[in-house]
């Protein structure tokens, strides 16, 4: 399974936007997704995948609407996009635009990656969705191509822009809803089909858009480029986290302080990165105490409350009970196995 990664807060709003448009108060979703309802103030936050993820299932679940992520494209904005969304406004061809989805959509969010390909006349893209809940996915995949779909009609400023064709992995949510699709998207539409793509004529890339400012543009993708380094070096945080607290334990000594003032962050910034990537310092330090534990049970003959000592345990029960949870074994038993 792929990591859900993060996704950007300008995402999670468009989902607020349309939910609130359907009367769903949609504060008890965001607290119960695990979200503080606060970061829905902010303009370049980041939020964590399985959040999201559980917050679009909660509102699928509430509004009990089998073509909830198809509605939600019409909500559709350039923030929507964050940065990647204002590169676009500021292309001179709708060709450019596309263009920069599959470089620069991770600063949308690690919802899934697209892929484009030319055949013939034609251009197809194909969006592989990364969640795994199965009645988030085809949500998900839904406003992803509704929200395309809406976007470029918006640049191009030409409401008939349409598809060839639309193919979706997920069945047909009822033959009368998928009217719907028709309505919205003024081409054929597959369900059940093998991936899912659009396909459009290749002359509509020509298609000139409403506001182009080439140097803008050149600007913004500079600006794009340094957030992506920003998030590649993010992606690396645990395992840095990972090495300075094994440098710690070395010495007796667990504090997040110090492992945070070690990597030039305040605690509360190392604290709201890994929430980001989905760990906590704890669940970190938990990891590397028990790959240190097996090590020293394995390699070294040193008595089993020393290791509990080193390792930051102030009494040997506690190592004892927690190093059973994970092993399945005290470390005692552990050690006489691996011998």
């Amino acid at each position: 399974m792929t990591t859900p990664g993060t996704v950007s807060v300008a995402a999670l709003r468009q989902y607020v936007r349309a939910a609130e448009a359907s009367g769903i108060d949609i504060r008890p979703l965001v607290t119960r997704a695990g979200l503080d309802p606060a970061i829905l103030e902010t303009d370049d936050d980041r939020i964590n995948g399985e959040q999201f993820q559980n917050f679009i299932r909660q509102l699928v679940d509430m509004a009990n609407n089998p073509i909830l992520g198809l509605e939600t494209g019409d909500f559709v904005q350039p923030g929507s996009y964050s940065v990647l969304g204002y590169i676009t406004m500021s292309c001179s061809t709708l060709g450019e635009a596309v263009a920069r989805i599959a470089p620069f959509e991770k600063l949308v969010g690690d919802m899934g990656t697209t892929r484009l390909s030319v055949h013939g006349d034609t251009l197809k893209l194909t969006w592989h969705c990364n969640y795994d809940d199965r009645v988030v996915r085809p949500h998900l995949v839904d406003n992803v191509f509704a929200s395309w779909i809406n976007y470029a009609r918006w640049l191009a400023d030409d409401t008939t822009t349409a598809p060839t064709a639309v193919q979706l992995r997920r069945q047909s949510p009822d033959p009368k809803q998928e009217a719907a699709y028709h309505q919205r998207w003024h081409c054929p539409v597959v369900f059940g089909a093998e991936e899912d793509c659009i396909t459009l004529p290749k002359a509509l890339l020509d298609s000139r858009l409403r506001q182009p400012d080439p140097l803008l543009r050149k600007t913004l993708e500079a600006h794009a480029l340094t957030q992506l380094a920003s998030l590649e070096t993010d992606s690396d945080l645990t395992t840095r986290v990972k090495h300075c607290i094994q440098k710690q334990l070395n010495q007796g000594i667990t504090r997040q302080d110090l492992v945070a003032e070690d990597l030039g962050l305040t605690s509360r910034t190392l604290q709201r990165k890994l929430s980001q990537e989905g760990v906590s310092y704890q669940r970190l330090l938990d990891e590397v105490r028990q790959q240190m534990a097996e090590d020293y049970l394995r390699n070294s003959d040193m008595a089993i409350p020393d290791i509990a000592l080193r390792l930051g345990y102030s009494e040997t029960t506690s190592f004892h009970r927690k190093f059973k949870v994970v092993a399945g074994k005290t470390p005692g038993e552990f050690r006489r196995g691996e011998s």
